[in-house]
Order: structure tokens, then sequence, then C-alpha cells
């Protein structure tokens, strides 16, 4: 038995590859990435930039949520965007999201990404309390 356990939440989209939403090792999070698609699996159905990092990020959150944690407990962040000059907007949206967070972050800027979205983002947490039960 491998002492790990899997985070599964129907308020973010459900994995369409071979992979969970997160995994919990002890009091850490690992999400996978996370594109902007609704929790019920629907494409987001607009290209504007913000509203797919808004979306992108709150599948992360809740993600985060479902496993016990708040963004106070992200310690990493790695954001994907098309195009370095979204940076500015992705910035702006990823700070009012988080608010006092402050977990550290990568942002690399990608020529594209599947199904043509524009961002895609991931984390790892550490939580101080035992996940919830399933």
């Amino acid at each position: 038995m491998s002492g790990f356990i899997n985070v599964n939440t129907d308020h973010a989209p459900a994995p369409a590859g071979h992979y969970v939403q997160a995994k919990i090792a002890g009091q850490h999070v690992y999400i996978s990435g996370q594109l902007p698609i609704r929790p019920d699996g629907a494409p987001i159905d607009t290209d504007a930039f913000e509203t797919q990092a808004e979306q992108a990020i709150d599948n992360m959150l809740a993600i985060l949520k479902a496993a016990g944690g708040t963004p106070a407990d992200l310690v990493r962040v790695t954001a994907y965007i098309v195009g370095v000059s979204n940076w500015p907007r992705f910035n702006q949206i990823y700070a009012r999201k988080l608010g006092d967070a402050r977990p550290a972050r990568t942002v690399v800027p990608v020529p594209e990404l599947h199904y043509g979205y524009l961002v895609e983002i991931d984390a790892i947490a550490v939580t101080g309390t035992s996940p919830p039960a399933t």
C-alpha cells in the first residue's frame, strides 16, 4: 500500500487522460495541470485570455479545497501561458484570485497548449491537516 490519496471533486473537470486531479502524499498535495474547462467538462465558450485564466485558476483552487487546503497552503505554482504578452494580464488575475497567498511561481510562455487553450496551471501545496475523508 502506497499511502497516497487521490483527490477527486466535481467542482473541477474530471481528468481526460491517465492521471488524477491531485494526489496527496503525506501533507503534500500535487495538483495536475488544469486547463480552462468548466467543472462539468464543457469547454469554455470564449477565447478571452482573462476568462480562460480565471477558469484554470478556479479549477486549481477547487481541487486544492477538496484536498483540505487553502491558497495559503500553496508552495509552488507553474503556469503555462500562450503568448508572453498575456503575462501582465495573467499576473493581475492570479493576484486577485490568490489574495495574500504568494507561493513560489514560474510562468512559462509557450507557443500552444492542448485544444488551443491559452493557459494551464498546476501546483504543489503543503497542508497542515489530514485530508478530508472520501
